[in-house]
């Protein structure tokens, strides 16, 4: 079932928009089918691209992407066992200026995604029903281990949507 809108901050509403499904580990696997066939045929010329002076390249934004399903994830892993205390925000453009995302061979990056992803719905899969409606705290703001997969669901729509209108890829 679909997490309420009690469930998260309403920042975090713009991904649950984009990512409607009821059966949520259903559209993580199709996504991820998605994601790695748009990473199997990036070329290193493609991947480097950015659409403007400051912008992230597509290995950057495909970076970005494992980034920030291994640290939703984490919050999952946390509030799922019963952690109480707020869990730290994290700077995005940091992480990737510090991570070289773009030294990185489009293959490697393939890879974490394919399995950070494979761990993300392995871990799901096999939560109890109470597991998934404990609540939380991260980045001072309310969360439940539910919303945070249809975060992570539609943190990716969000990203591969401006992979399609700003770069081009998909």
């Amino acid at each position: 079932m679909r997490p309420s809108p009690d469930e998260y901050h309403p920042a975090f509403g713009t991904y649950m928009t984009l990512a409607p499904e009821d059966d949520v580990l259903e559209a993580l696997a199709e996504q991820s089918a998605t994601t790695q066939r748009i990473l199997s045929a990036l070329d290193d010329d493609k991947s480097l691209h950015r659409y403007a002076e400051g912008k992230w390249s597509v290995r950057e934004v495909f970076g970005h992407l494992i980034d920030s399903e291994r640290i939703l994830g984490y919050r999952a892993l946390a509030i799922a066992r019963g952690e109480q205390e707020n869990l730290p925000a994290f700077e995005e453009e940091d992480y990737v200026r510090n991570a070289s995302f773009d030294a990185w061979p489009v293959g490697a990056l393939a890879e974490s995604y394919a399995l950070v992803r494979k761990t993300t719905i392995l871990f799901y899969r096999n939560l109890s029903e109470e597991a998934w409606l404990r609540r939380g705290t991260a980045n001072n703001n309310p969360i439940t281990v539910r919303a945070l997969a249809w975060g992570i669901l539609g943190h990716e729509r969000h990203h591969l949507g401006v992979l399609r209108d700003k770069y081009g890829v998909v």
